[in-house]
């Protein structure tokens, strides 16, 4: 398992809440979560985060579901993060390089 905390970061609590539901779910054989509130408009520091997680716990699932149980997962959090970008591979999906180029959407507020 390995997990990537961006540089420019550090783990703050919000994060941190992220990542023990999701290592505790799905078991990730990789997890990526990056705090993105710096890059949108407004005071507050917790309210985007960009999540890649790569579990064979999504092989069976479309991604609607994927994404449906990972807003359960952290539906406690999402009362207070405005944006939370996911992507939900399996080990194969992974491997086929299906995470590239994964990106958030630019916040209208700030183009």
């Amino acid at each position: 398992m390995s997990v990537e905390v961006k540089p420019q970061e550090q783990s703050s609590s919000m994060q941190s809440t992220i990542e023990n539901k999701i290592r505790q779910a799905y078991a990730p054989d990789y997890l990526e979560i990056e705090n993105e509130s710096h890059k949108h408009s407004g005071n507050r520091t917790e309210s985007h985060f960009r999540v890649l997680i790569v579990s064979d716990v999504f092989a069976p699932q479309k991604r609607v579901e994927r994404q449906r149980h990972v807003f359960d997962l952290l539906s406690a959090e999402m009362k207070t993060i405005h944006a939370l970008s996911l992507r939900l591979l399996s080990k194969e999906e992974w491997a086929a390089g299906q995470a590239e180029h994964f990106q958030s959407p630019n916040c209208q507020s700030k183009k």
